[in-house]
């Protein structure tokens, strides 16, 4: 400890010997991990013991990086202030401080000249990847494959923990139904059960199985809650939702992840029943803190405290902090709100003392968890960080997740997989050449222009005469974040050598969808159709050569009706991330057999979004008298033009033999299914197996169909296999209006197949 101060060598040697004396007292316990976290909780009562108010309330203090942390301290203005509340200790948590060089010279300022040298915890937006990054959330969702996912999360953590993080915010399990709402991109689509699942899994895939580790983060649960449906898809926008939708499609993902053991939890932008949501008790005091005794802290979102000024709600930034403390947000990410008022609030009993030793206490907690008492630069290992940082056997489980992700929405004819020679192939489209865009957005670490784009893809397959040409650019203009770049609307300069190159072609590969940028925070849109002046690109190309595959480049779901008409064949292969050229090629090649399930539905026209598939029935769901007085569109159908877990294969499947072990049972009894799947092409395939149950008549009405399992099937062609589902009165129970999960008896039916759209059916009586 020789380059410790002596106020830090004075709270080591107390928690020491706090600890020591705590070992003694609980040799009894049951469990090391009990007696694990009574000698934190003791620790922890230590530290408080000599705090002063005003670094409890640093504790609740993040700032974002403000000063090139390996240079020269600032001097003058809000930075130097901001310096200066480190070294007081005054600051609980950094973020977008990253590489090892700079996190540890951050934390060398509040561990070496703080009084108390409380560390830091290190907080950066790791949302799918650090520099090696996988597919957007919304497309690894697509895989449906849980363990894939998680290996995605733990791979970020690895990379991000190398370079000085400790703490992601992430994963974002929002349900949304509105692919207007660019943040789709960062979730799991739709469906709560599959939300879940997926929640699950990242959060153990960012933690690990030991939280103290030097590879793992903590998990940020977020944005709590019911950010997903924002009004008109409009970011930031209001939210009004019924509780029965709030407690069985919103927060079933947010309490799976504290199951799972998310340390932290990131409240949102959106009000929920006129309350924003950071200062909403409900939500953070009755529910997550109450009802589901979490354990860790709550950070705002970035200003969000602030912001509830703006909406009306707070009349100052002081009645800001006193709203946001009292509801249960822990820690001001940006506001300042509680770093300027919330001493005075407590010193003059405005906010109680017992709530700022609450939030502090969570705070602490977490990071000896993270070992940060322990060892305050156990994240800060140069070794580790180049040896991590971009390593091969990542690119090698990226690229896995990525062409695990492409879902193939059609086929015609069979004109997928493409023959390996003897062929002239025309690759056109912008997006084909990029290597930026397919990264995605939320990818702050990765470097520009780091991915293996789509012609570079295919320029390993050398059999067939490939030939590129780009037909018209997405975008006009450079942008970072394309806040000043516009979509192109008007230059087709480039469309007569497409024509050209499609005339000659056997085949014409078109790369067409979303720049990487036209999704994410910020990225809502009200239209869903190809940007620009694409689709005007694809419907000339196809004037010369049908023989077109359409690959989609995209963060959300695209209304590409007209393409659904015409193009044989159309791959569904988003934002795939750095290995993304590598993914598509191999794909269309058939070197690999592709197997994703839409995790959203494709509207047909934005027109019917919000669009799902576990809609309620209504009293007129049908068209039984031969009249107008239905739930329907007059001028399109009213079924989504590609459904919730649709996908098809080069091979084909088919379901049969659908059996239960009884068709009668009491609410405590397990319901076996079982199901024949055949692979009956010629492909050895993979097949995601879904099962989905409709609860005939409930106190609350029912959605027509509900996920509550899935199997992904290996099958040689020829191959079939049987497969078992199980379900229970936890997946046949659902939320009433308070909150309170039932199980009610009656009429159940079951469907089993490839999609959402499932037509093997059987029925049982629950009693």
């Amino acid at each position: 400890m020789k380059n410790l101060s002596k106020s830090v060598c004075y709270l080591t040697i107390i928690l020491l010997v706090v600890g020591c004396k705590n070992q003694t007292q609980n040799t009894t316990q049951n469990t090391t991990q009990n007696t694990t976290q009574n000698t934190i909780e003791y620790k922890i009562d230590s530290i408080l013991k000599l705090m002063t108010i005003e670094e409890k309330v640093g504790q609740m203090n993040q700032y974002n990086g403000f000063w090139d942390v390996t240079g020269p301290s600032p001097k003058g203005g809000d930075a130097e202030k901001k310096y200066e509340h480190l070294r007081k200790g005054w600051v609980g948590s950094m973020l977008n401080v990253r590489g090892v060089e700079n996190v540890k010279a951050v934390q060398k300022i509040v561990v070496e000249e703080s009084r108390l040298g409380i560390p830091l915890i290190i907080g950066f937006d790791v949302i799918h990847g650090y520099k090696t990054t996988s597919p957007i959330p919304l497309a690894e969702a697509a895989s449906w494959d849980l363990e894939a996912i998680k290996n995605s999360a733990r791979i970020a953590a690895i990379e991000a923990s190398a370079s000085g993080i400790n703490w992601t915010f992430a994963p974002m399990v929002d349900i949304s139904r509105d692919a207007r709402w660019g943040r789709v991109m960062e979730g799991a689509g739709e469906d709560p059960f599959l939300g879940s699942k997926i929640a699950e899994a990242r959060v153990k895939g960012f933690q690990g199985d030991d939280l103290s580790a030097p590879n793992t983060v903590a998990a940020c649960t977020k944005h709590f809650a019911g950010y997903g449906f924002s009004e008109a898809g409009r970011d930031y926008n209001t939210v009004d939702v019924g509780t029965s939708t709030l407690y069985n499609i919103i927060l079933p993902p947010f309490k799976a992840t504290v199951d799972a053991g998310a340390r932290t939890f990131m409240n949102s932008f959106n009000e929920l029943n006129g309350i924003p949501a950071t200062g909403n008790s409900f939500l953070q005091r009755d529910i997550l803190k109450g009802k589901w005794k979490f354990d860790g802290f709550v950070v705002s979102d970035w200003n969000s405290i602030g912001e509830m000024v703006v909406w009306g709600h707070a009349k100052d930034k002081k009645d800001a902090a006193k709203i946001a403390i009292t509801a249960g947000a822990d820690m001001d990410m940006e506001a300042h709100a509680y770093i300027k008022e919330l001493a005075t609030l407590v010193k003059n009993g405005d906010v109680d003392q017992d709530l700022l030793d609450d939030a502090v206490r969570r705070i602490l907690r977490v990071k000896f968890e993270l070992g940060l008492f322990d060892n305050p630069y156990k994240y800060c290992d140069e070794a580790r960080e180049k040896e991590a940082i971009g390593n091969p056997k990542h690119h090698e489980a990226v690229l896995d997740m990525a062409k695990k992700s492409i879902v193939l929405l059609k086929n015609e004819n069979n004109l997928l997989p493409l023959k390996k020679e003897g062929q002239k192939i025309a690759l056109i489209g912008a997006l084909a050449a990029d290597k930026n865009s397919p990264l995605g957005s939320w990818r702050i670490a990765a470097e520009n222009n780091s991915a293996v784009s789509v012609l570079e893809g295919m320029q390993q397959y050398t059999g067939n005469k490939l030939v590129y040409k780009k037909g018209a650019d997405v975008t006009i203009g450079e942008s970072v974040f394309l806040y000043d770049a516009k979509i192109n609307t008007t230059d087709k300069s480039g469309f007569n050598e497409a024509i050209i190159a499609a005339k000659k072609a056997d085949i014409v590969v078109m790369v067409l969808g979303e720049n990487g940028f036209q999704t994410g925070e910020a990225r809502s849109r009200s239209n869903l159709n190809l940007p620009g002046v694409q689709q005007e690109l694809l419907e000339e190309v196809y004037k010369v050569n049908k023989n077109i595959v359409l690959v989609l480049n995209n963060g959300r779901p695209l209304t590409i009706t007209w393409a659904n008409e015409h193009i044989p064949a159309i791959v569904e292969a988003w934002q795939l991330g750095t290995e993304t050229g590598n993914a598509v090629a191999q794909v269309l090649y058939g070197d690999y057999n592709p197997s994703g399930k839409l995790p959203m539905s494709f509207p047909r026209n934005v027109g019917q979004v919000p669009i799902y598939y576990n809609y309620k029935n209504t009293g007129r769901p049908a068209d039984i008298d031969g009249n107008v007085f239905w739930s329907h569109y007059t001028d399109v159908e009213k079924t989504p033009l590609y459904p919730f877990g649709y996908g098809l294969s080069y091979t084909t499947f088919k379901y049969d033999n659908l059996e239960m072990n009884n068709t009668s049972f009491s609410i405590n009894d397990e319901i076996k299914i079982s199901v024949d799947i055949t692979n009956t092409g010629k492909y050895d395939g993979k097949e995601v197996a879904q099962l989905y149950i409709r609860d005939l008549i409930g106190s609350i009405t029912r959605p027509v169909r509900e996920l509550k399992g899935f199997e992904l099937v290996d099958l040689k062609a020829g191959e079939t296999k049987t497969v078992n589902f199980t379900l229970n009165k936890e997946t046949l129970g659902f939320y009433n209006n308070t909150g309170e999960f039932i199980v009610e008896p009656g009429g159940f039916k079951v469907f089993v197949g490839g999609s959402s759209t499932a037509i093997l059916e059987a029925d049982f009586e629950l009693k």
